[in-house]
């Protein structure tokens, strides 16, 4: 594991913080407090004595009351790492459970997901509908469900897990999928599409074919660009299971191999997707995007992702 792949995984992080803030909160609770114990009860014992002492031979003392509790409460001090140890230990614990199997934020960083998620979309990703993973390590411990056709899924980028990407489910395991002239074909049934309004592209002054995609039982909107074509065969890279696929100036067909799936942006013309980096593995998967929480350009973004 590379420098940049472990400074990318915030999970590994987190969980790195945890088990040092947890190591040095019981260490303190179960050895260091007990430490400090013995050592307050002999020196205030031994200050106990010289007082008794002074008394027995007249010596006038003040009140040894004040003086005998900030004794005390110096030596029962935590040292200043185990106290913010100890502080931030519940904090850190917490978030890691929150976010590793529960919901994980997520930012939208590019365009390729428009106009379903826009840039600048803070997302919420189901952590547990595909199952129970161990943190980190990503490895599922316990089946709940398996991503379907139409999810948004966020999942490691093959080429670079350090990235985290966002794309559609076209094809699960053994799915056939055919995209020619920008039109899906699975398992030999044609999708189909619905002509919307134009779409004005809010980066530039473009406008988009918009078309709702009825993909299963998950209609979605989809962007295609006048004279772009399906696929850009330049762009096409070497994958595992490339064999699986066949490509021509309009069109590819894919087979989805077992433990993997296909995912394509909604920007159709404008998403680098399993059309050219091939498919995404079942370990890559981080989650199901759910919800939109906020968007500080446009706080009208709110609600759920369909």
């Amino acid at each position: 594991m590379n420098l940049q792949l472990i400074l990318g995984n915030f999970a590994l992080i987190l969980f790195v913080a945890m088990v040092v803030t947890g190591v040095i909160w019981c260490l303190d609770v179960f050895v260091l407090s007990k430490q400090r114990r013995v050592r307050a009860d002999k020196a205030l014992a031994e200050y106990d004595a010289r007082y008794a002492k002074l008394t027995a031979d007249g010596i006038k003392a003040d009140s040894n009351t004040g003086s005998r509790a900030a004794l005390e409460a110096s030596i029962l001090r935590q040292p200043t790492w185990v106290e913010y140890s100890g502080s931030f230990f519940p904090v850190i614990a917490l978030v890691f459970f929150l976010r590793s199997f529960l919901f994980e934020p997520f930012k939208i960083p590019s365009s390729s997901m428009v106009p379903t998620l826009l840039v600048g979309d803070l997302i919420l990703v189901n952590k547990f509908d595909y199952g129970i993973r161990l943190p980190v390590i990503n490895k599922k411990i316990i089946e709940v469900g398996n991503p379907q056709r139409g999810d948004v899924m966020v999942f490691k980028y093959p080429k670079d897990m350090s990235q985290d990407y966002i794309k559609r489910v076209i094809g699960v395991p053994g799915d056939k999928i055919t995209y020619e002239n920008k039109r899906l074909t699975v398992n030999g049934q044609p999708v189909e599409y619905t002509p919307l309004d134009d779409y004005l592209d809010d980066e530039r002054p473009v406008y988009h074919k918009q078309y709702l995609e009825k993909l299963q039982n998950a209609p979605h909107r989809i962007l295609n660009m006048d004279g772009a074509r399906p696929i850009n065969l330049a762009a096409v890279e070497e994958f595992p299971h490339h064999e699986n696929c066949t490509y021509s100036y309009d069109k590819f067909t894919c087979v989805v191999p077992e433990g993997n799936y296909f995912m394509m942006g909604d920007n159709r013309d404008n998403s680098a997707d399993s059309r050219y980096w091939g498919f995404v593995p079942d370990q890559n998967i981080v989650g199901k995007a759910v919800f939109v929480w906020m968007n500080f350009g446009d706080l009208k973004r709110i609600g759920g992702i369909h």
